[in-house]
């Protein structure tokens, strides 16, 4: 019998509706088989723990995200996988982040939650639960089918550090756009082994637990200034910049712009072009409006997305990767997050 244990950090899927008042309550994962009987039908033991102060998922941050990482460490001899029950604004970031955490992960961390509270009539956070624990305990061959870290809503498993919120309102809120799903939930579990991630099972274990915060977004649009460019490069201790550009990874080549990032970088600043469409790949050089950050060395993001590029960014950055390799290591896939 396997040994799942649920981590609950907070979030709409933790909450239960007192019908005579309609007011939300935290739910008691103490007491988890009882509000939900059908997980006595899992072959597998079910553990939970809780964040001692669950949190709605807008206040996450990376100290937050080196608590799930501590948590999975402590029991990650004792249990052969990990769901993490996250308020889905955030997942993304959370999800992105922990799959870069844990070096040579090799069970599966499975982060779900849910648009409606566990105790709604209509609620989606029972199907996501009890799925995620299946998929968490699917085993072949005495090892876990499932070994990375992975983000389970409405039917589909997906790489976590490849998904994005779509949709604040539907079931389906979270998309793949740039890689297959995992694993589809319909009358069975299919799963499409070509897709996931191959581990090596000899490399030990590690957990990472220094995220460099001295970092930024900015999404460009048409009528960004020079002073707004400017004040963000001029941010005191940055050390990184997620440059969010037009579909190929295309930026205005006006002069002033091109002068202020070859500033920027020549003064130790890393800056990674990513794509502000939903979908798709950077590919500088492909038009003249991105030759010029070709030239500036600026670090291709290519397909990644952009909740998995910050964390990515933090990550490094936390991890004294050198100057000089810093680009070629941010351009290698390193848990799947970019082809």
């Amino acid at each position: 019998m396997t040994n799942i244990l649920i981590i609950y950090t907070g979030g709409t899927i933790g909450m239960v509706k007192e019908y005579d008042t309609g007011i939300l309550k935290a739910f008691n994962f103490k007491k988890l088989l009882k509000h939900i009987p059908e997980l006595n039908q899992l072959d597998c033991h079910i553990d939970s723990v809780s964040f001692k102060h669950p949190i709605d998922s807008s206040n996450m941050n990376p100290s937050h995200w080196v608590e799930i990482a501590v948590i999975i460490e402590q029991h990650y001899e004792s249990h052969n996988g990990f769901v993490v029950l996250h308020g889905s604004d955030t997942m993304s970031y959370s999800a992105s982040a922990l799959s870069f955490m844990l070096e040579n992960l090799a069970k599966p961390v499975i982060f779900t939650g849910s648009q409606l509270p566990i105790g709604d009539l209509r609620t989606d956070a029972k199907e996501n639960l009890i799925t995620a624990i299946q998929i968490a305990a699917l085993q072949a061959k005495g090892k876990p089918v499932v070994r990375e870290v992975g983000l389970y809503f409405e039917y589909k498993l997906y790489r976590a550090n490849r998904t994005t919120k779509i949709n604040a309102e539907h079931f389906q809120a979270f998309a793949s756009l740039n890689y297959p799903q995992l694993i589809e939930s319909g009358v069975h579990l299919t799963v499409f082994k070509e897709y996931l991630l191959e581990v090596h099972p000899r490399k030990k274990f590690k957990v990472h637990k220094k995220m460099d915060r001295n970092v930024a977004i900015l999404k460009l649009f048409p009528g960004l200034d020079a002073v707004v460019l400017e004040s963000i490069l001029n941010i005191p201790q940055l050390k990184g910049l997620i440059l969010e550009t037009y579909g190929a990874g295309n930026a205005p080549n006006e002069p002033w712009l091109v002068e202020k990032i070859k500033k920027a970088i020549t003064s130790g600043i890393h800056i990674v072009n990513v794509t502000q469409c939903s979908g798709g790949s950077v590919h500088m050089g492909q038009y003249e409006t991105s030759e010029q950050l070709k030239k500036l060395q600026v670090i291709n993001g290519k397909d990644i997305t952009t909740e998995a590029a910050i964390t990515k960014l933090m990550y490094l950055l936390g991890s004294d990767i050198s100057e000089k390799l810093f680009k070629t290591v941010f351009e290698t896939p390193l848990r799947g997050e970019m082809e």
